[in-house]
């Protein structure tokens, strides 16, 4: 059975005295039976990698370039994450897809780069509402997987993904245990297919989990933790996530 492991997204949120707080209660957690990460804004990672040096927990970033250092503003490579010691880089999320028009392709490129300078790959997958009640849902995070697949080979057992239904991320809506255990299941039998690694990789619900809803959906056999929005920002509710994972 693979250890949860449970992945803070702080999206664009953060201040150096919030994140302070919150790094110093991760850090005292004992007894966890899960991995814990954070992903904080950019501009944040010094000073999460300088809080975090020496605990258990990881860190990593909310997304990097597909391109190596070079002429591309505003843009930060992979090889500059791993100077500052990130493990994890999330690709794809669905609001980099549909705020900033980042193709299939384009998230497959970014984990490629990615898993090129030795950073983890967590690669979001998941439809929207109107895909969901058209009964697109198999489709939409097949097709995008299987670019991901294509682009990286055997690579592919190397990275992490992560399901999360477009309709559950901050409306406060979380699929059912039962909604998000298929989708999971759809998705490790499509990685089956192309590696022999599939049981052991990690495949994380993405969809408002929550201190209430955690234990259940951790439960599922295919759910083997969580990308964790809004409640990863207040130490408590992402401790009670993580004892739940228990």
């Amino acid at each position: 059975m693979l250890r949860p492991l449970l992945v803070g997204n702080w999206k664009m949120n953060a201040s150096r005295e919030a994140n302070s707080t919150l790094l110093a209660a991760l850090r005292e957690a004992r007894g966890l039976a899960c991995d814990l990460a954070v992903c904080p804004p950019t501009l944040f990672l010094g000073d999460v990698a300088a809080a975090l040096l020496g605990s258990d927990v990881a860190w990593g970033a909310q997304d990097c370039s597909a391109h190596e250092p070079g002429a591309y503003t505003g843009e930060t490579a992979a090889v500059m994450l791993k100077e500052f010691g990130c493990r994890y880089v999330i690709t794809g999320h669905s609001e980099r897809r549909t705020m900033h028009g980042e193709t299939d392709q384009l998230v497959a490129d970014k984990a490629k780069i990615a898993l090129a300078h030795g950073l983890i790959p967590i690669v979001c997958v998941g439809e929207t509402l109107s895909e969901r009640e058209a009964g697109q849902t198999h489709a939409v995070v097949m097709r995008q997987l299987s670019v991901v697949i294509h682009t990286l080979g055997h690579c592919v057992s190397q990275i992490i993904v992560a399901y999360e239904p477009v309709w559950a991320i901050g409306t406060g809506l979380t699929a059912t245990p039962e909604q998000a255990q298929e989708v999971h299941a759809l998705l490790r039998t499509q990685l089956a297919a192309a590696t022999a690694a599939a049981a052991s990789m990690h495949l994380l619900y993405g969809g408002s989990m929550k201190p209430d809803n955690a234990a259940a959906l951790l439960a599922q056999p295919d759910i083997n933790g969580g990308l964790i929005g809004g409640a990863a920002l207040k130490a408590a509710d992402f401790l009670a996530i993580a004892r739940a994972a228990q």
